[in-house]
């Protein structure tokens, strides 16, 4: 999503572990890619040429009077020292234009360029002592000569004569006369962008700096600006990464452009997680047709991976999915009045009459600092009241000074009784932490209300330095807490845990909500109340980005059914935050659809009342999957969980049964028959007030005979054992019962039973084993009524006729060994 209001919370985003959030220490930026600073490590000691200050005033002076800081390092041609900066520029003309229009105001002004980055630093004054250029750097911003005129501190450089402006004209050169760009040519981005011109290069070169550092706002940019230069640098890399820009700021549009390039000319080079976002970005953009196409590549891209509890066939993803796109509007929204701009998100109820929402809606107009990720402003807490006759929000007002910081707050809940928030927040104290890596991840803080005052926050102690915990939710009762993390142990980018609330600041340990609710990708923004836990998910079947889902808790079994909540809650971008009073069926969701105010808005809902219908019921259609042809007089059996029988009824020529006034959210079995077809025992279970659709595809008898290599066989499933036993398995059960129906259709039909182990342990045994397996087989079948001379014969082969390549020389999965522990069926004569 393009807007921050996802993003920052999203630690996450795609493919990404944790977002970085940008360091006070960054400067602002005149245009949109001009202000690239790399981080350093402080430099404890000054130039020698400059008067000793503790480097600890400095540093308290600059935050103390709002002033942006940076460093860098050894830059040819340039004195060491404080420079009072006014604009930074990589483009030329850009950078003459500023220094000529202070000139004719009557100022002095002066550059220098840092060659390794072609950056142009447009100056006002020189410093060697950091507290005088923290005077001069105030008084300039406080007269309103550069509002937002900042400090650049330049270490460890060859002392020489400063460029001027006459120096800057001397680039009107040609690119291939000058160093700079023979020392790019021989840069690490030629191998990424093949042939491309010089100065794509250094774009790229810059956009993959700022990718790096996760500004995806501003690397998109220059990704794009060198792309439009030159075919040339159109590689698979760059490609890829100006999509996945793109992509984690929701720009869809051009997401998709960008991975349609990518799969024209890179498709073998392209990986799952590129068509997942392909098939993302199309929903995105309103092509669901190509989404689905997509998906089914993506599947078949899957099938060797271990895949989620919930994966879906594409077929049955795809008849939700037409299912969503089609299902009855039970919702109104409205966007609400106070959405401004840029991001408004993550609303939560707050007393009776109060919302609470995160948005960057002012902090726009006091300075230009911007998130990288998206160019947009850090998050401030906000409160509105709700008029509790017309439902409407009134103007908001910042929530805190206690809890809203220089940095990003977002995402609260409280507790029953109103005196205790939990919020989350950058990892910081006096300044930003990050871990080895750089990265600054996000906390869970708490603050207590107290003489009408919220008290300094405190972080949780599950928190880490290494990993994020942010979007926290309470339980009505206070008792437990969910959030959101990608701590050790995560099935996805981003999974649901939950902790119990032992009092006194004590947690439990964190426990994950598990594959039924939690995916291979991203799950976010937890609320739950008495009935249902609601959240944002990207890996479960929906309507494309972010959509909000359901699901109900019963308090014997738990968490029931994932459910989507459908238009117009979903929409084809990111939908995510909702929150809703069960009583009165209103409530706030966040979203970056089209049409809003801004980035991220909030929308408030409320159901549309209707006249209640019980249905409860199953329906379907009973076929035969090969010829699709609808079977009429099959009996259709219902059976509770104890297996007695509640209804039966025979279908008509349509093929179609309907069960109905049943038990709600609750789980039944329909037995289904039918002469000269396989019997076959579905599992469904009933919805509140939904009408469950079960068809049920029978298998014709004589379909399971097939030659093979002039060999007729049994064309059962596999019979699989156990390892290093031969007892009869009731998966194995079941198909054996089908074997068993065959050979009552066809009398005459006599048949050899080969049983078979895998590699592991003694050849010998192996053998034995397999003729337990073998006599364990023909045992099971004349036990059914098979007469033993059908039988010609039960034998064993151990590992002798193994069906891959695990014999032991090369290392296997166990899923691969039971391949090899089976019993095959070969017909004799018939």
């Amino acid at each position: 999503m393009r807007n921050f209001g996802f993003v920052f919370i999203a630690f996450l985003s795609i493919g990404l572990s944790a977002q970085e959030l940008v360091d006070m220490s960054q400067a602002p930026t005149d245009n949109a890619y001009a202000s690239v600073f790399e981080s350093e490590e402080e430099d404890s000691n000054l130039s020698e040429n400059s008067t000793e200050v503790p480097r600890s005033e400095y540093i308290k002076a600059t935050e103390y009077l709002d002033i942006p800081t940076s460093q860098i390092r050894g830059i040819a041609g340039v004195r060491n020292g404080y420079y009072v900066i006014a604009g930074v520029y990589n483009n030329q003309k850009f950078a003459e234009r500023h220094v000529e229009n202070m000139k004719r105001k009557g100022h002095s002004v002066k550059f220098f360029i840092k060659p390794d980055t072609f950056l142009h630093y447009v100056y006002l004054e020189h410093h060697l002592n950091s507290l005088e250029a923290v005077d001069a750097t105030s008084l300039i911003r406080s007269s309103r000569l550069v509002n937002d005129a900042w400090i650049l501190e330049v270490v460890n450089s060859e002392e020489m004569k400063v460029s001027t402006v006459s120096s800057l004209k001397v680039r009107n050169s040609e690119p291939e006369n000058i160093p700079f760009y023979d020392a790019l040519m021989d840069s690490d981005s030629v191998g990424i962008a093949g042939k491309a011109d010089p100065v794509s290069l250094k774009l790229i070169q810059k956009a993959d700096l700022y990718y790096d550092k996760l500004w995806y706002a501003e690397a998109a940019e220059l990704y794009e600006l060198a792309l439009g230069r030159s075919q040339d640098s159109y590689s698979y890399q760059v490609v890829r990464r100006a999509g996945e820009s793109r992509y984690f700021n929701t720009n869809m549009e051009e997401a998709f452009k960008w991975y349609d390039i990518i799969f024209d000319r890179y498709r073998d080079a392209m990986t799952p997680e590129d068509l997942f976002r392909y098939a993302n970005a199309a929903k995105g953009t309103g092509k669901y047709a190509k989404a689905k196409r997509l998906m089914r590549i993506y599947d078949k891209e899957q099938e060797n991976y271990v895949l989620s509890a919930q994966a879906e066939s594409a077929e049955s993803r795809e008849l939700v999915l037409d299912g969503l796109r089609n299902a009855e509007v039970i919702f109104d929204i409205q966007n609400l009045p106070i959405n401004s701009e840029f991001s408004d998100f993550a609303p939560m109820f707050y007393d009776e009459d109060k919302v609470v929402f995160a948005s960057a809606m002012d902090s726009s107009f006091f300075h230009t600092r911007r998130y990288k990720w998206n160019n947009q402003p850090f998050l401030d807490l906000y409160v509105a009241k709700v008029d509790s006759a017309s439902d409407q929000v009134k103007p908001a007002k910042k929530f805190s000074k206690k809890i809203n910081t220089k940095y990003h707050e977002a995402s609260v809940t409280f507790s029953p009784d109103g005196k205790t928030v939990y919020f989350t927040r950058n990892n910081y104290g006096k300044k930003l932490k990050r871990d080895a890596k750089g990265t600054n991840h996000l906390k869970i803080y708490s603050s207590r209300l107290e003489e009408g005052e919220w008290t300094e926050a405190a972080e949780l102690p599950f928190n880490n330095d290494n990993y994020s915990t942010g979007h926290p939710a309470l339980t009505p009762d206070g008792k437990q807490l969910y959030f959101i993390s990608d701590m050790p142990g995560s099935l996805g980018y981003t999974d649901i845990f939950v902790v119990d609330v032992l009092g006194e600041g004590a947690f439990s340990e964190p426990r994950n909500l598990g594959p039924e609710i939690n995916t291979e990708r991203r799950e976010m923004f937890p609320y739950i109340n008495e009935h249902s836990l609601y959240f944002a998910s990207e890996g479960h079947i929906g309507l494309g980005g972010l959509d909000i889902y359901e699901v109900p808790f019963d308090g014997g079994q738990g968490f029931l059914e994932v459910r989507n909540m459908g238009q117009p809650i979903n929409s084809r971008l990111d939908d995510f935050s909702f929150v809703m009073n069960e009583v009165t069926q209103k409530g706030y969701f966040a979203s970056n659809r089209q049409g809003g105010k801004g980035d991220d808005d909030i929308y408030s809902f409320k159901r549309i009342a209707k006249e209640p219908v019980i249905e409860n019921a199953i329906t379907g259609t009973v076929s035969d999957p090969i010829t699709g042809e609808t079977l009429s007089e099959a009996s259709v059996a219902l059976l509770n969980e104890d297996g007695t029988q509640v209804k039966e009824l025979i279908t008509g020529p349509d093929g179609r049964f309907t069960f109905e006034d049943l038990d709600s959210n609750t789980k039944y079995v329909l037995k289904t028959k039918k002469t000269t077809y396989f019997n076959l025992d579905t599992e469904v279970a009933t919805k509140l007030n939904e009408t469950i659709v079960a068809d049920v595809p029978l298998k014709k008898l004589n379909d399971i005979i097939a030659t093979e290599e002039g060999v007729m066989k049994l064309k059962t499933d596999m019979i699989y054992f156990d390892f290093d036993k031969s007892y009869i398995r009731k998966d194995a059960a079941s198909e054996l019962n089908k074997l068993v129906e065959v050979m009552k259709e066809y009398k005459d039909m006599v048949i050899r039973v080969e049983s078979h182990t895998d590699s592991r342990g003694n050849a010998a045994y192996n053998k034995y084993l397999s003729n337990q397996r073998a006599n364990s087989t023909r045992d099971y079948l004349i036990l059914q009524g098979i007469d033993t001379s059908r039988i010609e014969s039960a034998v064993g082969y151990g590992e002798e006729r193994l069906l891959n390549e695990c014999n032991g020389s090369i290392r296997c999965s166990s899923a691969n060994h039971q391949i090899n522990r089976r019993s095959e069926f070969i017909i004799v004569r018939m």
